[in-house]
């Protein structure tokens, strides 16, 4: 039983390693893709990003209660990894010949069907590994960490790929896919009252209804959350969309700051991974909420830093807070929405308060970012993004709830 416990375990972590995998291929590659082969300018790669985000906000809702209703059945995970496969040939043979077509009509396509993927598809892969890891007891934090891992395995062997055939990259996310799915068809997690887990239990026998599901709106802290991942969540992926490019623009020669960006990007990984196995005890004593805040302020730090540090070491170092960055915010956001939130609608909390929310400030700030960087440069459109970090952390943090108010609430309606 302890070795089935350990080989599911496993499992769980290498379905994490290898969609994290094609998740850190694509996000550290595609801005010099975007820039260096298709020749994009930084507006219309904006686009890209502001696409993938659109494509997210009709998905999430759906894909969420889909995935409560679902429960432990597979079905949605094996769609997503079904896209996940065709990354490689449209790449290769679909997304230049639209881009020529009509570069605005290109860009909205090729960033409508990796949100399949990626910004739509992650939610999917999140909600679903968080509740069979919880299922079968296991933290989510230390399953997690494969995540990381995978990103620092992509980072480390990506800048060899993409200096010697960019088009390698997407190719090494159709194989990953691949393996994803084999594993994804092997797990076998049961979705009965004999589980260990208690919540489990309660999964298994009381189905999501309407009700519960508009219970969740009504919920101040769902609101503050929401405003909460706005400032991390969203400003973390618009910030690290076009930070190689600026990066790769301190070396007179660009392929060699896109191998220095993927070394360092490399080690930042495997550091945050290191920091995802000690995450889930430090958020436990000091709370998901704080946590959230925490993270904030590092990233707060990370980019109002970059504004200022023009020495290429300096930029490396400073990039290096997001090993410490991610870790928190993905720890306590999970611990945060089973803490206060029912956990039968852990995946339409997850794909609404979170995913959702980070699309809506994607679709609108990945283009504004764009035209303020064509516009005012990257140094001072940092500057104003760390303003927008505070404004939406001090915000959230002013709104929601911690989970111990709940936890007190629930005691006391039990007494």
């Amino acid at each position: 039983m302890n070795n089935l416990k350990q080989l599911k375990f496993w499992n769980f972590g290498g379905m994490y390693y290898f969609y994290f995998m094609i998740w850190a291929l694509i996000f550290a590659f595609l801005p010099f893709w975007l820039n260096n082969v298709a020749e994009l300018s930084t507006s219309v790669a904006g686009l890209v990003f502001s696409a993938m985000a659109i494509t997210a906000l009709i998905l999430e809702p759906i894909y969420g209660i889909i995935q409560d209703k679902l429960g432990l059945k597979k079905y949605l995970f094996g769609f997503v990894v079904l896209c996940l496969l065709f990354i490689g040939p449209f790449v290769q043979y679909a997304f230049i010949p639209l881009l020529e077509t009509n570069a605005i009509f290109g860009a909205i396509i090729g960033g409508a069907y990796l949100s399949l993927c990626l910004n739509g598809g992650v939610g999917v892969v999140e909600a679903y590994i968080e509740r069979s890891s919880r299922a079968s007891n296991y933290e989510y934090g230390h399953v997690r960490l494969f995540g990381s891992l995978a990103g620092g395995t992509a980072a480390f062997i990506g800048g060899i790929m993409f200096v010697r055939n960019p088009y390698s990259i997407f190719w090494a996310c159709t194989v990953s896919a691949v393996l994803l799915g084999v594993l994804l068809w092997t797990l076998r997690v049961k979705n009965t009252a004999d589980e260990p887990n208690a919540s489990a239990e309660k999964e298994a026998e009381e189905p999501v209804t309407k009700e519960n599901i508009l219970q969740v709106f009504k919920n101040r802290s769902f609101w503050g959350f929401a405003i909460m991942m706005i400032g991390i969540a969203t400003m973390f992926d618009v910030f690290d969309q076009q930070f190689p490019n600026y990066f790769a623009s301190f070396f007179t020669d660009e392929s060699q700051g896109e191998l220095v960006f993927s070394r360092i990007t490399s080690v930042q990984i495997f550091m945050e991974a290191g920091f995802m196995v000690i995450a889930p005890w430090f958020i436990n004593k000091i709370g998901a909420k704080n946590g959230l805040i925490l993270a904030g302020v590092v990233l707060f730090i990370r980019i109002l830093g970059s504004a200022f540090l023009t020495e290429v070491w300096l930029l490396a170092f400073w990039k290096l807070l997001a090993a410490v960055e991610m870790p928190l915010m993905l720890v306590s956001i999970m611990k945060y929405i089973t803490g206060v939130f029912d956990v039968r609608l852990s995946a339409t909390v997850y794909m609404l308060g979170f995913n959702f929310s980070k699309q809506v400030g994607i679709t609108v700030f990945s283009y504004v970012m764009g035209l303020l960087y064509s516009e005012i440069g990257f140094q001072n459109g940092y500057i104003a993004l760390s303003v927008f970090v505070l404004t939406f952390v001090i915000a959230g943090a002013l709104i929601m709830r911690s989970e111990s108010y709940y936890t007190k609430k629930k005691n006391l309606s039990a007494a």
